[in-house]
């Protein structure tokens, strides 16, 4: 069987026992539109918002209630210093991301909104590329980036008012967290929501036996011993997956809220 899956603490083990033919793609994100788009993989990683644009979609996959990789995303969206804005202030501004639809995108929004009175909708969106899930479509405060541009030199150029940067670490000085005290509003959420923010989780299509890879995949995750982030289970991941279904739900990638059951079905 074919599978995609990166490289966590939380995998090595899974991967080095596990009876399936990883594919080398780095970042694993890379390979998610092959995921969504030509089915390609029985075993895949996705990003959680990937996951329930492609089951809106109608794409064969479920579930798999083991996240491999999460991050408390408030000190993803920045600004250049020398140009400093305030969270309540973005309505009306352009923001870069690299996606409409991306995870850590979806994220900030809700944070924006739920926590700051921020309308998404009121905000131009500047993106990279188009969603992994080839059947929606931007809204129309979603505009294209000229090819070639980067979010964090369109935010230096000052061409956009902020950013939401992914997993690259930011080295020049002058990109600081729009969001006071960014990592203690995260630690804040996550004690008032009583959830962690998924970025990716793991998805196989029906016919696979997944028994099997989630005993393999439980006793990855425990060598690995990072409970916090890497929660596996149904119940271990039944707050994480509803705050996540009604922020992007909200949010409309998705037309309905999915009870967590029906993700694993």
């Amino acid at each position: 069987m074919k599978a995609l899956l990166g490289d966590y603490a939380c995998t090595a083990l899974f991967k080095q026992r596990a009876p399936l033919a990883f594919e080398d793609v780095r970042p694993p994100s890379a390979g998610f539109k092959r995921v969504v788009r030509g089915l390609e993989f029985d075993f895949a990683e996705l990003a959680i918002t990937t996951f329930l644009m492609a089951k809106a979609a109608g794409k064969p996959y479920r579930l798999l209630p083991a996240v491999v990789l999460a991050r408390m995303q408030h000190p993803r969206l920045v600004c250049d210093g020398t140009r400093p804005v305030g969270p309540r202030t973005l309505e009306g501004k352009r923001i870069a991301v690299r996606s409409y639809s991306v995870t850590t995108g979806m994220w900030i929004r809700g944070i924006l909104e739920e926590d700051h009175g921020v309308d998404h909708r009121r905000i131009t969106w500047v993106t990279f590329e188009e969603a992994h899930v080839a059947e929606f479509r931007d809204p129309a405060n979603v505009e294209r980036a000229p090819a070639g541009r980067k979010p964090e030199e369109m935010l230096l150029a000052g061409e956009v008012d902020a950013a939401i940067l992914g997993d690259a670490p930011v080295t020049d000085l002058r990109i600081v967290p729009v969001i006071p005290d960014a990592e203690a509003a995260a630690k804040a959420w996550r004690a008032r929501k009583g959830a962690i923010q998924i970025n990716h989780m793991v998805a196989v299509k029906p016919q696979v036996d997944s028994a099997p890879l989630l005993r393999l995949l439980e006793e990855s995750f425990a060598a690995a011993g990072n409970p916090g982030m890497n929660p596996i289970g149904l119940e271990a991941n039944r707050r994480n997956l509803e705050v996540a279904v009604d922020f992007v739900h909200r949010q409309g990638l998705i037309p309905r809220r999915y009870a967590v059951q029906e993700l694993f079905a």
